[in-house]
């Protein structure tokens, strides 16, 4: 189940991307971001161990920190970028309308 959502997540993200409204791409970014974050989260394995601090520090009963920081860093990332994204389409608008209305 986990890599059909990251499918149709990808699939998205590429069906927008290729429009050529700005939006639309700042959209398939944050879609492709979401697809890459629920990657690495599955990569710490998805069943074989119990919850992030288990009961005792046996190392076959925690779950690897590792995918989850990765995760944590990913979102972070994704959403200054987005951001960004999103200010260059606002300022790139204001732009194209000033050369249209000349």
């Amino acid at each position: 189940m986990l890599a059909l959502s990251v499918g149709a997540l990808v699939a998205g993200a590429v069906y927008l991307m290729l429009d050529r409204t700005f939006l639309r791409v700042v959209i398939g970014f944050v879609l492709l971001s979401h697809a890459v974050n629920l990657t690495l989260f599955g990569s710490g394995g998805l069943f074989r161990r119990e919850e992030p601090l288990g009961s005792g520090p046996d190392p076959l009963v925690t779950a690897d920190p590792l995918p989850q920081a990765f995760v944590l860093t990913a979102i972070v990332i994704a959403f200054a970028i987005t951001v960004y994204l999103l200010v260059l389409a606002v300022t790139g608008r204001e732009k194209e309308d000033e050369e249209t209305d000349a």
